[in-house]
């Protein structure tokens, strides 16, 4: 097979049939837009939840009398219990402190003494920050001597696996849904383009050229308009979050962003549209031929 004519005879569609070209590119932009969107706003909202975790910490609240002997040995239980990544000791003179920033008054002249028990605050592992885990660990803590009451945000945690777990079945839904829709749609639209090279196909055929001759250079036409259609979709993605960065405050632009392989990712994944909705278009024409 001569790659000269491979070549040529995958970009003549761009001149040939310009407008089916052009109906395919923007159709594969149009179905790259619509993925991009829905992977972004589960990639992001995802990375909100992943955040949200991260700030659920438990406390163990301490015994009156608890002795620093005993402090340290309930910390080594603490930290050899599954799921538990830190333990850090509060005094309850850093307890004092931690509530004069956080209410900027001072306990001592609130109340002329220091009600605050030392605690130990425990961060766990990623993996056991859900609402079950918690509650084993939390569980596990309170029947530890020495251990008064042991509180975290699990609510919080029951509202986060509820939300998540049914978000995760709907966005899987919906990407699959998306994902046959745009193939489909890609597949019918070039099939379009090639129904016009349909009498170029017969002949072909009737010389007696090979499946592979016939079909490798649609299969280029359909890879570069995969790739011209990817290409578009990546660059309006890229100018309009570069546009909301500039709308949205610094807290909130941590969760609506776009890492720059992501852009790579699309133009791969318009070239894999293009590429398959050839195959599929092509192989009905060489199998079963096209009559007038």
């Amino acid at each position: 097979m001569q790659f000269g004519y491979v070549l040529k005879e995958g970009f003549s569609g761009f001149q040939r049939a310009k407008l089916s070209m052009f109906a395919a590119v923007f159709t594969i932009c149009v179905s790259l837009l619509l993925l991009s969107f829905f992977a972004i706003l589960f990639l992001n909202i995802n990375g909100l939840v992943t955040s949200l975790r991260e700030k659920v910490e438990m406390e163990a609240f301490l015994n009156e009398q608890i002795t620093n002997d005993q402090v340290t040995e309930v910390k080594g239980q603490v930290e050899m219990l599954e799921g538990v990544r830190e333990v850090r000791y509060v005094s309850k003179e850093e307890a004092a402190k931690i509530f004069n920033e956080e209410f900027g008054e001072d306990i001592y002249k609130v109340l002329n003494f220091n009600p605050l028990p030392a605690s130990l605050k425990i961060f766990l592992k990623d993996g056991y920050k859900t609402a079950k885990h918690a509650e084993v660990i939390s569980d596990q803590i309170r029947s530890i001597k020495g251990v008064d009451d042991v509180i975290y945000r699990k609510q919080l945690l029951e509202m986060l696996d509820q939300r998540a777990m049914l978000f995760l079945w709907v966005t899987f839904g919906i990407g699959i849904f998306i994902t046959i829709s745009s193939v489909i749609l890609v597949a019918n639209t070039i099939r379009l383009a090639i129904y016009a090279k349909r009498k170029i196909i017969q002949t072909m055929k009737l010389i007696g050229a090979t499946r592979s001759f016939i079909r490798t250079p649609f299969l280029l036409e359909g890879f570069l308009q995969g790739l011209l259609g990817g290409a578009i979709a990546a660059g309006i993605i890229f100018t309009l979050f570069q546009y909301l960065e500039q709308w949205l405050t610094v807290s909130l632009s941590q969760f609506v962003r776009v890492q720059p392989v992501y852009y790579g990712i699309m133009v791969g994944i318009g070239c894999l549209l293009g590429l398959l909705g050839s195959m599929i278009s092509v192989r009905k024409f060489i199998s079963e031929g096209v009559t007038n």
